[in-house]
């Protein structure tokens, strides 16, 4: 039977996005929250799927921490662009991962996984 090991992680981060023409246009920061969705098909001897902590050790080298996204990614860093790029770097470690959910506010989110 499979089981889903969840690990969320906060990081904080500014963008702007290109192409858009509002509010959220300008250099502006967040929060943001991602969300990790990895299948584990049988647990160790210690009844566990997949250590917490090494994934959020992963995570801390991944996410762009008091950053400007815009000046380390070769992409608009759009929520919905996020959340593949980490998608396509945690999947490199973990190829069980199921999909990847990233959180700018606590209201507005995309997620991305592969069918």
């Amino acid at each position: 039977m499979p089981y889903i090991v969840r690990v969320k992680q906060k990081f904080n981060a500014a963008h702007f996005l290109t192409d858009y023409h509002g509010k959220p246009e300008p250099l502006h920061g967040h929060t943001w929250m991602v969300e990790l969705y990895i299948k584990a098909d049988k647990l160790d001897n210690g009844g566990m799927g997949y250590d917490f902590l090494e994934i959020k050790d992963l995570l801390k080298e991944i996410l762009p921490d008091y950053k400007c996204m815009n000046d380390i990614y070769d992409f608009s860093p759009s929520a919905e662009n996020v959340a593949k790029y980490i998608y396509d770097q945690v999947k490199k470690k973990y190829p069980t991962l199921v999909k990847v959910v990233v959180w700018e506010t606590e209201e507005g989110g995309a997620e991305y996984y592969e069918e």
